[in-house]
């Protein structure tokens, strides 16, 4: 099957926006955008309006207090939807645009966040630009662009919730990798902080009086660190851990935080029960400690219509000269929000980039305007492929 008329416009026309994307792209990439700094992801989520705004594309700001604010746009209407959904967000610290702004090599593009996500963010407007222009879409397009997926999206998770129950199909443009490859599954993941309480003393005076939180602590990550099974796919992660008043002071007070990472909701179940007894047990008499969950990510599970959905991308992919094929991987995102509502969901549609939070990050610049377009194919083709939610 060939390409239409419609179908071809709207490729063309992509293949014409490159410029425009690598410039929409600068902008975005140097402003700092961490999850924290609010204006920050304020301003670039101003940068993506004023982007809708000259395309004719009309959109909501969803405010928020604490978080950047959501932006909602749409091309059409109706009951059913095509999700795209990308984050604003990065992990890199304020001054970090600054000191190393957006720059190319030619072939690819660098700074905070190229990758993960804003050249994603990037190729959904320009895909909702192009379907604006020339129609085709079988289903109105919702673009979502959130603000703090880094830490779990504890401001968006709803409204993802909330849209994903009437789409007919998800589409989530973190980066694909390096070889070209889309994520089919990925991995939950809880990310927990720790306290543990002790009572200080003096090491030399009156030890024995003190309640060591540090020695409690010690205790703790070695059983959390004996819950891993590797196999099964289950890792407990103590990454961070702080405490201590001074060197000759037994430790009042102990801190970690903990990552744990499984496939199977039972699996999480499971864990989170044997991680709370560890957390309830005491091996240091008279020390306590406490548990706070701060950030999760559900799994995304592949189902048979999340698998129609991805055979439909790699046949677009096909059709324009591209192979994609599809992996598991242990990271996560906000394709398991979608995806555990019943949605069809795959991830990774990004541009390619590799090296994410890190200095070395990077996109791929000949990429952006091939995955637009395998995007674009798939989203007009949708209709004859999957049933509605």
């Amino acid at each position: 099957m060939g390409l239409s008329l419609q179908e071809r416009n709207v490729i063309d026309w992509l293949a014409s926006q490159d410029a425009a994307m690598q410039a929409l792209l600068e902008r975005l990439v140097n402003i700092d955008s961490g999850t924290y700094n609010k204006i920050g992801v304020d301003s670039a989520g101003d940068v993506i309006c004023r982007f809708l705004d000259e395309h004719g594309i009309g959109f909501d700001v969803i405010p928020n207090d604490k978080f950047g604010k959501a932006v909602r746009a749409a091309v059409g209407s109706g009951e059913h939807t095509i999700l795209l959904m990308g984050h604003r967000d990065t992990v890199f610290p304020d001054g970090e645009a600054q000191r190393r702004p957006f720059r190319t090599d030619g072939a690819r593009g660098y700074g905070p966040g190229v990758a993960d996500m804003k050249s994603g963010l990037v190729m959904n407007s320009f895909v909702a630009a192009a379907l604006k222009k020339f129609g085709g879409a079988p289903a109105s397009i919702v673009v979502l662009y959130t603000a703090d997926e880094e830490i779990g999206s504890p401001s968006s998770r709803t409204l993802i919730e909330a849209e994903a129950r009437r789409a007919q199909a998800v589409l989530v443009a973190e980066p694909g990798r390096p070889s070209g490859v889309i994520v089919t599954g990925r991995k939950g993941g809880i990310f927990m902080r720790l306290e543990v309480t002790g009572k200080a003393a003096h090491a030399g005076a009156n030890f024995e009086q003190g309640v060591s939180a540090i020695g409690e602590m010690a205790h703790k990550i070695v059983a959390l660190h004996a819950l891993t099974d590797v196999p099964k796919g289950i890792t407990v992660n103590v990454g961070v851990v702080s405490g201590g008043q001074t060197v000759n002071t037994v430790a009042p007070s102990a801190c970690a935080e903990i990552d744990l990472r499984y496939i199977t909701p039972g699996d999480r179940d499971a864990v989170m029960a044997k991680i709370k007894t560890i957390i309830a047990h005491a091996h240091v008499p008279g020390a306590s400690a406490k548990l706070e969950i701060y950030g999760e990510f559900l799994p995304l599970v592949q189902t048979p219509n999340s698998k129609r959905l991805f055979e439909l991308y790699t046949e677009c992919g096909r059709m324009l000269g591209l192979t994609v094929i599809g992996e598991f991987t242990g990271g996560c995102s906000d394709a398991g929000f979608s995806a555990n509502v019943g949605a069809p969901t795959i991830c990774a549609v990004g541009p390619i980039g590799g090296r994410v939070h890190s200095p070395d990050e990077y996109v791929d610049l000949n990429s952006i305007v091939p995955r637009a377009q395998v995007l674009a194919l798939t989203i007009m083709r949708c209709g004859a492929s999957l049933p509605g939610p």
